[in-house]
């Protein structure tokens, strides 16, 4: 477990005092919820802690703003996935059930691989899909996207370890 710098841990509480309720009430005014808005301006503040450097800001606020609205982001992508696999789980034939726990994983897995694809770029993304997901091979896909069959090749590859370090990591 590592520890705060002390010089960290003052900034971080000086940033906290001065800047938590304009924090707060900003995701309040963006969320509608209080709840929500007070857990992601904790969510902020957490994020700050695990960074090792701690020099004073120019534009607290600016950088706090930045940080929280990737974590809305975050929640939207998630409530958009989970709502996309309840939706696909209805619409099984035959009824799933499955502990919370399970549950649990099987959202955190699909975003892990929603955030491996969204940082594959464009071309990766496109051809690691026609691979798995339409299982075509590397001379159909480089027939339809009109790319040569060493560039498929290098995207695959490029798709594949970020795959294994995903898995290894």
């Amino acid at each position: 477990m590592s520890t705060v710098h002390p010089t960290h841990a003052i900034h971080l509480q000086t940033l906290y005092s001065e800047h938590h309720g304009w924090l707060y009430g900003w995701l309040r005014g963006k969320l509608g919820n209080r709840a929500d808005a007070a857990d992601l301006a904790q969510d902020t503040f957490l994020r700050l802690l695990g960074k090792r450097e701690a020099a004073p800001l120019r534009e607290p606020r600016g950088y706090l703003a930045t940080i929280a609205r990737g974590l809305l982001i975050d929640r939207y992508r998630r409530q958009a996935l989970e709502q996309a696999y309840l939706e696909a789980l209805a619409q099984q034939a035959e009824p799933t059930t499955m502990s919370a726990e399970t549950h649990a994983i099987i959202i955190e897995t699909l975003l892990a691989i929603d955030r491996l694809l969204d940082s594959l770029g464009a071309r990766t993304r496109a051809i690691f899909l026609l691979a798995q997901i339409e299982e075509l091979s590397y001379v159909e896909i480089s027939q339809r996207l009109g790319v040569s069959l060493p560039t498929v090749k290098k995207h695959l590859v490029r798709a594949y370890t970020e795959c294994l370090m995903l898995a290894a990591g």
